[in-house]
């Protein structure tokens, strides 16, 4: 009696737990959500529309993004965070989202601690750029140039705590210099001010201001990522030139909510992987000047924590307050 009870026990959890099994490893099964922080449009946008068609078509189910802007990309985080754990909703994290986690007493989502890394995807790499009228033609004689005028010099960005506006205090706080930032509601208004010379520089995506460079209008001094930016490869990066360490980047890659099956994550990195290898992927990013990053989830995890680390430092330092 007390064998057949037993058994009978054994065959109900194997019945509970088969199913379980059975669809993750068979994961996608159904449409998945990618829920994007951003409007469309956007550089985070236009990435993982182009991987999510591609992701589509290899697992066989469809990948659905889903926009939904506001508060620097934290309405959107915080509604993943408290999906449940199945893989069906993934969520764009970006530097913004380091970037909220950083604030004294922050209630934003946290991409360290409420999810589990996938893949990075991509970044676009930012130009630090200036009037032609400030006359300086590199990073140094900016720096000599601010020095000589402490708070003079103006710089914009996109808002305040945004990427661009974080480069800049990181750029003074690295150079010992001090500017005068000015915010915009978004990088349209900020550029064109800086091309109307009511603002003298800004650290912008290069994609934004490319155009302009090749114009004439402005003059690219140096590009802020840890390498050359493959759009423009002649240009050193402000590393090369003398302030050793500094990095900035607009990133994006994939995470899910804590709890996800281990195998998700796994098949999720790999199809990933795979469709940022194929040279449709790689042509849809470089026509937006988006450089492909591939990383396994221990190295993103270990990228987050860092950059989150990093921009809480600059926002105590120049003591940034969240809007």
């Amino acid at each position: 009696m007390y064998r057949r009870k037993c058994l009978a026990a054994l065959s109900f959890a194997a019945a509970v737990v088969a199913p379980a099994a059975w669809a993750q490893s068979n994961y996608p099964s159904r449409p998945v959500k990618m829920v994007v922080g951003f409007p469309a449009g956007t550089a985070t946008d236009v990435a993982t529309r182009a991987v999510a068609d591609a992701l589509g078509r290899r697992l066989g189910q469809p990948f659905i993004v889903d926009n939904r802007p506001g508060a620097a990309s934290n309405i959107a985080a915080k509604a993943v965070a408290t999906s449940p754990a199945d893989g069906y909703t993934v969520f764009v994290g970006t530097i913004a989202n380091t970037i909220n986690a950083g604030f004294p007493n922050s209630t934003s989502a946290d991409l360290a601690k409420d999810f589990v890394p996938v893949t990075l995807i991509g970044s676009v790499p930012n130009l630090l750029v200036v009037n032609p009228s400030l006359g300086v033609k590199s990073v140094n004689e900016l720096i000599r140039a601010a020095k000589a005028k402490p708070g003079q010099i103006a710089f914009a960005s996109s808002g305040n705590g945004t990427s661009p506006h974080l480069s800049g205090e990181l750029f003074s706080s690295m150079a010992g210099i001090k500017m005068l930032h000015v915010p915009y509601k978004g990088s349209s208004p900020a550029v064109t001010d800086l091309l109307g010379g009511q603002v003298q520089m800004m650290f912008s995506p290069a994609s934004s201001v490319m155009p302009h460079i090749r114009a004439g209008k402005l003059t690219a001094l140096a590009s802020t990522g840890a390498k050359r930016a493959a759009i423009a490869p002649d240009l050193p990066t402000i590393d090369e030139v003398g302030l050793k360490g500094f990095e900035t980047e607009v990133w994006f890659g994939f995470v899910v909510p804590v709890g996800t099956p281990p195998d998700v994550v796994s098949k999720l990195n790999s199809a990933t992987h795979a469709v940022l290898d194929s040279p449709e992927v790689q042509e849809q990013f470089r026509a937006q000047g988006i450089e492909v990053v591939k990383s396994s989830p221990d190295q993103f995890a270990r990228y987050i924590r860092s950059e989150t680390s990093k921009w809480a430092k600059v926002i105590q330092t120049a003591g940034i307050k969240p809007e």
